[in-house]
């Protein structure tokens, strides 16, 4: 042996940037204001926190509760509770009541931070919790109040404690971070990340090629720290010292777009309809914000339509990075940038925004391969279509004290989408395999028909199911919201999907609606549009 076998451990990772650079902010939007403090604080608040928890008697592998909007708090609770070596479980706050009390008794959470604005959606579960020894809460001036007999005010809880903490020497396996899956079929599934898979996942993230994450950025983190780790942003984001902007409750464009303008955000990270919403208040006030220092802004939880990603390299020339992967990825599995290659870099910005429109490719360290029905793996040939499988050191191996079985083959994570991976190896996500229509014998990606159909400029968002048809098994049906003050010409659609999609392959319907609802995660609901429409009787017109 030639080199030294240091574990890989978060805790020596999480307060580099304190270190390096101690008087960088973090910046929390309050009710009242901003809250500032450095990010020395934050580490040696962090500290705190953990010997808090030693007191209470939180030992290395006991799980730690979060039911936390983005904010300071949530961080320090980020890099205390991994660095201790327990492990903070991130608890879903779209959740509902029922896969809430499942998640938190099946994870056996011991304590639970909670913001107070959070409170009432914890009430109804006390008493159904046996494991839960102790709520601390996180007062941000706007009142909230719990029922639970043993409760503590969260700046009381840590008063006093020493804000230097020697960190453990753990197994660098050793669990650091529990997430569970959002529960659209069945109840929700735990994923338990290590110490080794994070710290790997958080040095791939801040690439130049992956996410391109720097010490001189101002990160506008938009994705939930309640899902999936907040996309592993805090950690790359703690680890090089760069500033970090937290929206805390306010999740609306506007705020986004102040704090872009008066923090001097950089970079930024969100699902689709986050960023339709920006796009939506940039076109009604384009006048309003500064957007001057933002160079890329980062989409997953679906694929982003291209005249979305158009629009914003034209009008603020911001790049939008398309990620792929779930809650068993870590979660980052793929990424498209609009140049990912030296070759790309004197094709046609036509052609670059077509590949930042695939899934992306795999990030260093993963493998990623499709495969027929008998487990045959095919073709790298964009034509081939198969189950998404994918392995690598930041991938589940398993599900927490769930077997799955069907979930996981020789190694292979078994991801439940169908895709294609064409010659130059990006991935192109079909559909998930619940969702893909199958039509007369043929599939029909749902995801294809929207993203096309969105790039109309009358349609704000779209949906496409299937419903039960007597002759062809299932046809598909489009829902649209309309942007402001346009109306439905269901031909105009029809003629739109007819430049790309075959005559069978097109919507049979498509109804107008207010909303579309969406997953815990900000994904398309597409379970709850099927169930909405059965619920109302619909029938496909050529059934009426």
């Amino acid at each position: 042996m030639t080199m030294q076998t240091t574990p890989l451990l978060m805790s020596r990772i999480l307060g580099r940037g304190a270190i390096l650079d101690p008087d960088i902010e973090i910046v929390t939007m309050q009710a009242e204001g901003m809250h500032r403090q450095t990010l020395k604080k934050t580490w040696d608040r962090a500290n705190q926190v953990a010997h808090a928890l030693q007191k209470q008697g939180i030992e290395v592998g006991d799980r730690v509760g979060s039911f936390m909007w983005n904010n300071y708090r949530h961080l320090e609770l980020y890099q205390a509770v991994p660095s201790m070596g327990s492990v903070l479980h991130t608890l879903n706050i779209r959740l509902s009541p029922t896969d809430l009390e499942y998640i938190i008794n099946h994870a056996n959470d011991r304590v639970i931070f909670a913001d107070e604005d959070l409170l009432p959606l914890l009430e109804p579960l006390w008493g159904k919790l046996p494991s839960v020894e102790l709520l601390v809460i996180c007062r941000h001036g706007e009142g909230g109040e719990s029922s639970f007999e043993n409760q503590i005010d969260y700046e009381d809880f840590i008063a006093d404690q020493d804000s230097i903490y020697d960190w453990p020497e753990i197994d660098e396996n050793s669990p650091m971070g529990l997430c569970y899956t959002s529960g659209t079929t069945g109840k929700p599934k735990g994923v338990m990340y290590t110490n080794r898979s994070t710290y790997l996942h958080t040095l791939t993230e801040c690439l130049t090629d992956s996410m391109g994450l720097s010490s001189l950025d101002s990160l506008l983190s938009i994705v939930p720290m309640f899902h999936a780790m907040g996309w592993g942003l805090p950690f790359c984001a703690s680890m090089l010292g760069c500033k970090q902007v937290l929206p805390h409750r306010f999740m609306v464009p506007d705020a986004f777009l102040k704090l872009m303008t008066e923090e001097e955000v950089t970079i930024s990270a969100g699902v689709p309809t986050i960023w339709q919403g920006v796009k939506a208040a940039l076109e009604a006030e384009p006048d309003k914000y500064d957007l001057s220092k933002l160079k890329s802004m980062t989409c997953g939880g679906s694929a982003p339509p291209v005249s979305m990603m158009r629009w914003y390299w034209d009008s603020y020339n911001v790049e939008m990075i398309q990620g792929w992967g779930m809650t068993e990825t870590n979660p980052l599995g793929t990424l498209s940038r609009k140049v990912a290659k030296r070759s790309h870099m004197n094709i046609s910005e036509d052609q670059q925004f077509e590949n930042i429109a695939k899934a992306g490719l795999a990030m260093p360290g993963l493998e990623i391969e499709i495969f027929d029905e008998d487990w045959n793996r095919l073709p790298h040939d964009g034509e081939a279509v198969g189950e998404l499988c994918i392995k690598g050191p930041w991938i589940a191996a398993e599900y927490y004290n769930d077997p799955q079985p069907e979930k996981f083959h020789d190694g292979w994570l078994v991801t439940g989408d169908v895709a294609k991976i064409d010659p130059e190896q990006y991935i192109l996500i079909a559909d998930r395999s619940k969702d893909l229509i199958k039509s007369g014998g043929e599939w029909i990606s749902s995801v294809d028909l929207e993203n096309h159909i969105v790039g109309m400029a009358e349609i704000a968002q779209a949906a496409v199911v299937a419903q039960p048809h007597p002759k062809w098994d299932e046809r598909p049906v489009a829902l649209v919201i309309m942007e402001t003050g346009k109306s439905l010409d269901i031909e105009a659609v029809l003629e739109h999907c007819s430049k790309i999609f075959a005559k069978w392959q097109l919507p049979d319907d498509v109804i107008v609606t207010d909303a579309i609802p969406l997953t815990s995660t900000g994904k398309i609901d597409k379970k709850v549009i099927r169930a909405k429409l059965d619920a109302e009787g619909y029938q496909l017109p050529s059934l009426r």
